[in-house]
């Protein structure tokens, strides 16, 4: 397979996990608005920093007021992450390798962009925001299990499987992230009517609830951290994420199990190795927040490695030639031997 082939669905699948997770993330703090007495900004920023786009949101909205956040998130196609934009984009991703998809998966991309496109016209609002993103996740959804149901599982739908864990992966990890150093910013709220419905919340955005339930039974910090970071069963912890992930990496690359022949199999075999032998004894002794922030820059570096070794590289533009140096290389072509020839 052509890395550019690879690239586009390794992306495609990226961005569609990006748009359904935080349509997951939008609606869950829609219902929690109406649960908790919190401050508008209280409600919205720490979602706004979970996306990593603090900055841009700050330059363009100033204040994390409901509309804003919810446009900046929603809409805004300034903004190259916002559900819009990522469906977008996947769709141009799925345009430029058509050929590789199965008929039902492009007839949906493209039905998807253009029914999202047409309900969010410029000048018109949403009526209800906690129903188009039920839409939004369902559609996200549909693309899984059409992908699943109508793609050979062979190099196309490994990148696809690759793109999808990497962009979950690394979406429970600032999910996690955020809300437990927001919580743990007021001590005084520990154990409150408050914390256990930021708690559930954070569950609820990765469809857990039901899940951590059966298989740890109250909520606490510690336990809700354990089962996203290190449950091995469930599909959006991390540990599951980087086993599914280093799977299609070896159905892709020559290497067997336990070895490396390059830089991403290397970085990804280390890092679920090290998953596998920890416990949230180890993670708070680390420190939460060090942790997890540790885990998003081994994330960031696999991705890079994925894009070097077997995706389209970045392209790194060269320096122009400076008009000075122009001169001196004339000078050293005057001085190199002159071969005669007949």
């Amino acid at each position: 397979m052509l890395s550019r082939v690879a690239d586009s669905i390794y992306w495609m699948n990226r961005y569609l996990e990006r748009a359904e997770n935080y349509a997951r993330f939008l609606d869950v703090n829609l219902h929690l608005a109406l649960d908790q007495p919190l401050a508008v900004s209280e409600q919205w920023m720490p979602l706004v920093e979970t996306t990593g786009d603090r900055e841009l949101f700050i330059e363009q909205y100033g204040s994390a007021t409901t509309s804003h956040a919810l446009r900046f998130l929603i809409s805004d196609e300034t903004n190259p992450n916002s559900i819009f934009s990522c469906v977008r984009s996947a769709r141009e991703n799925a345009a430029l390798v058509r050929e590789m998809l199965s008929g039902e998966m492009w007839l949906h991309i493209n039905k998807f962009y253009l029914t999202l496109t047409d309900a969010l016209k410029p000048g018109d609002e949403l009526k209800d925001h906690s129903e188009f993103l039920q839409w939004v996740k369902d559609n996200c959804a549909l693309h899984m299990g059409i992908m699943d149901s109508t793609l050979s599982h062979s190099e196309a739908w490994h990148f696809g499987c690759l793109g999808r864990y990497l962009e979950r992966a690394d979406k429970t990890s600032r999910l996690l992230d955020i809300k437990y150093f927001y919580l743990l910013a007021k001590p005084e709220d520990v154990g409150s009517t408050v914390d256990l419905l930021q708690w559930q919340a954070v569950l609820r955005s990765a469809s857990a609830l039901e899940m951590f339930r059966r298989s740890e039974g109250s909520i606490t910090p510690a336990a809700v951290a354990s089962f996203l970071i290190l449950h091995p069963d469930f599909p959006r912890t991390i540990r599951f994420c980087l086993n599914k992930a280093e799977a299609s990496l070896r159905e892709l690359t020559p290497s067997g199990s336990g070895t490396f022949r390059n830089e991403v199999e290397k970085r990804l075999g280390a890092f679920r190795s090290q998953l596998d032998y920890t416990d949230i004894g180890d993670v708070f002794k680390f420190g939460m927040h060090e942790y997890l922030d540790m885990i998003q820059v081994k994330l960031n570096e696999i991705g890079d490695a994925l894009q070097n070794v077997l995706l389209v590289p970045p392209q790194v533009p060269q320096p122009p030639v400076k008009e000075t140096e122009i001169p001196d290389l004339i000078e050293e072509e005057k001085k190199a031997p002159v071969i005669w020839t007949q």
